[in-house]
Protein backbone atom coordinates (compact mmCIF):
# COMPACT_ATOMS: atom_id res chain seq x y z
CA UNK A 1 0.00 0.00 0.00
CA UNK A 2 1.30 3.07 -1.20
CA UNK A 3 1.00 6.10 1.18
CA UNK A 4 0.91 10.19 0.76
CA UNK A 5 4.52 10.51 1.84
CA UNK A 6 5.65 7.87 -0.38
CA UNK A 7 4.14 9.36 -3.17
CA UNK A 8 5.22 12.58 -2.66
CA UNK A 9 8.53 11.64 -1.74
CA UNK A 10 9.10 9.90 -5.34
CA UNK A 11 9.61 13.53 -6.89
CA UNK A 12 12.10 14.84 -4.25
CA UNK A 13 14.77 14.85 -6.79
CA UNK A 14 12.41 17.11 -9.09
CA UNK A 15 10.75 19.33 -6.08
CA UNK A 16 7.51 17.90 -5.98
CA UNK A 17 6.59 17.83 -9.51
CA UNK A 18 3.40 15.64 -10.17
CA UNK A 19 0.99 15.93 -12.87
CA UNK A 20 -2.71 16.91 -11.62
CA UNK A 21 -5.58 16.46 -13.57
CA UNK A 22 -8.83 18.01 -12.87
CA UNK A 23 -12.40 17.37 -14.40
CA UNK A 24 -13.29 19.56 -17.28
CA UNK A 25 -17.39 20.36 -17.61
CA UNK A 26 -17.46 17.99 -20.91
CA UNK A 27 -15.96 15.13 -18.95
CA UNK A 28 -12.53 15.34 -20.52
CA UNK A 29 -9.14 15.36 -18.80
CA UNK A 30 -7.01 18.73 -18.37
CA UNK A 31 -3.62 18.16 -17.01
CA UNK A 32 -0.84 20.58 -15.71
CA UNK A 33 2.17 20.62 -14.11
CA UNK A 34 3.24 22.24 -10.28
CA UNK A 35 4.99 21.80 -7.55
CA UNK A 36 3.74 19.63 -4.55
CA UNK A 37 4.00 18.86 -1.13
CA UNK A 38 2.66 17.06 2.27
CA UNK A 39 1.35 19.68 4.67
CA UNK A 40 -0.84 19.63 8.14
CA UNK A 41 -4.02 20.77 7.15
CA UNK A 42 -3.97 24.28 8.91
CA UNK A 43 -7.32 23.48 10.51
CA UNK A 44 -7.71 19.44 11.00
CA UNK A 45 -3.71 18.81 11.09
CA UNK A 46 -4.06 16.30 9.05
CA UNK A 47 -1.35 15.31 6.41
CA UNK A 48 -2.93 16.71 3.09
CA UNK A 49 -1.36 17.38 -0.79
CA UNK A 50 -0.52 20.79 -0.80
CA UNK A 51 0.18 23.07 -3.95
CA UNK A 52 -0.66 26.81 -5.26
CA UNK A 53 -2.43 27.76 -8.41
CA UNK A 54 -3.30 30.88 -10.28
CA UNK A 55 -4.31 29.17 -13.91
CA UNK A 56 -7.50 29.82 -15.05
CA UNK A 57 -8.76 26.81 -16.04
CA UNK A 58 -7.24 24.50 -13.18
CA UNK A 59 -9.52 26.64 -11.09
CA UNK A 60 -12.28 27.01 -12.42
CA UNK A 61 -12.51 22.85 -13.09
CA UNK A 62 -11.57 22.49 -9.02
CA UNK A 63 -14.23 25.21 -8.44
CA UNK A 64 -16.98 23.09 -10.20
CA UNK A 65 -15.61 19.78 -9.85
CA UNK A 66 -13.33 19.41 -7.00
CA UNK A 67 -12.32 16.02 -8.22
CA UNK A 68 -8.22 16.18 -8.24
CA UNK A 69 -5.60 13.44 -9.35
CA UNK A 70 -1.91 13.69 -8.79
CA UNK A 71 1.12 11.64 -10.15
CA UNK A 72 4.60 11.70 -8.92
CA UNK A 73 7.24 10.09 -11.04
CA UNK A 74 11.03 8.44 -10.35
CA UNK A 75 12.03 7.22 -13.35
CA UNK A 76 9.54 4.50 -14.30
CA UNK A 77 7.97 4.63 -10.63
CA UNK A 78 5.27 6.56 -10.28
CA UNK A 79 2.37 7.03 -7.32
CA UNK A 80 -0.86 8.88 -8.03
CA UNK A 81 -2.99 10.58 -5.38
CA UNK A 82 -6.60 11.22 -5.99
CA UNK A 83 -8.84 13.49 -3.88
CA UNK A 84 -11.33 16.29 -3.18
CA UNK A 85 -9.80 19.61 -4.05
CA UNK A 86 -10.17 22.59 -0.73
CA UNK A 87 -9.50 25.60 -2.31
CA UNK A 88 -7.98 28.49 0.01
CA UNK A 89 -7.45 31.94 -1.94
CA UNK A 90 -8.87 35.40 -2.03
CA UNK A 91 -11.52 34.40 -4.33
CA UNK A 92 -12.18 31.06 -2.26
CA UNK A 93 -12.51 31.85 1.48
CA UNK A 94 -12.01 29.37 3.94
CA UNK A 95 -14.42 28.99 7.96
CA UNK A 96 -10.91 28.15 9.02
CA UNK A 97 -9.44 31.44 7.85
CA UNK A 98 -9.84 34.02 10.14
CA UNK A 99 -6.30 35.75 10.55
CA UNK A 100 -5.80 38.28 8.40
CA UNK A 101 -2.12 37.60 7.84
CA UNK A 102 -3.21 33.70 7.20
CA UNK A 103 -3.55 33.13 3.51
CA UNK A 104 -0.28 35.36 3.52
CA UNK A 105 1.71 33.11 5.20
CA UNK A 106 -0.41 29.83 4.22
CA UNK A 107 1.17 30.42 0.99
CA UNK A 108 4.41 30.75 1.77
CA UNK A 109 4.03 28.01 3.86
CA UNK A 110 3.42 25.72 0.93
CA UNK A 111 6.08 27.00 -1.65
CA UNK A 112 8.18 26.72 1.13
CA UNK A 113 6.97 22.77 1.74
CA UNK A 114 7.60 22.15 -2.12
CA UNK A 115 11.27 23.29 -1.91
CA UNK A 116 10.78 26.66 -2.57
CA UNK A 117 13.30 29.52 -1.06
CA UNK A 118 13.03 33.48 -1.61
CA UNK A 119 15.14 36.15 -1.06
CA UNK A 120 12.39 38.95 -1.10
CA UNK A 121 9.49 37.54 0.86
CA UNK A 122 7.66 41.06 0.72
CA UNK A 123 8.07 40.75 -2.91
CA UNK A 124 7.07 37.16 -2.96
CA UNK A 125 3.84 38.44 -0.96
CA UNK A 126 3.20 41.52 -3.19
CA UNK A 127 2.97 38.88 -6.64
CA UNK A 128 0.68 36.15 -4.53
CA UNK A 129 -1.74 38.18 -4.07
CA UNK A 130 -1.56 40.40 -7.44
CA UNK A 131 -1.99 36.84 -9.02
CA UNK A 132 -5.02 36.34 -6.66
CA UNK A 133 -3.09 32.70 -6.11
CA UNK A 134 -4.78 29.87 -4.08
CA UNK A 135 -3.73 27.30 -2.13
CA UNK A 136 -4.94 23.99 -3.38
CA UNK A 137 -5.21 21.20 -0.37
CA UNK A 138 -6.37 17.42 -1.45
CA UNK A 139 -7.25 15.37 1.33
CA UNK A 140 -6.44 12.02 -0.22
CA UNK A 141 -9.32 9.59 -1.37
CA UNK A 142 -7.13 7.02 -2.65
CA UNK A 143 -3.03 6.27 -3.16
CA UNK A 144 -1.35 4.07 -5.71
CA UNK A 145 1.47 3.35 -7.57
CA UNK A 146 2.89 0.18 -9.65
CA UNK A 147 5.62 -0.44 -7.04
Amino acid sequence: MTTLAQAVALARADRGLAVVATLRADQSIQASLVNAAVLAHPATGAPVLAFVTYGRVKLANLRVRAAVAATFRDGWQWATVEGRAELVGPDDPADWLTEPDRLRLLLREVFIACGGTHDNWAEYDRVMAEQRRTVVLVAPTRVYSNG
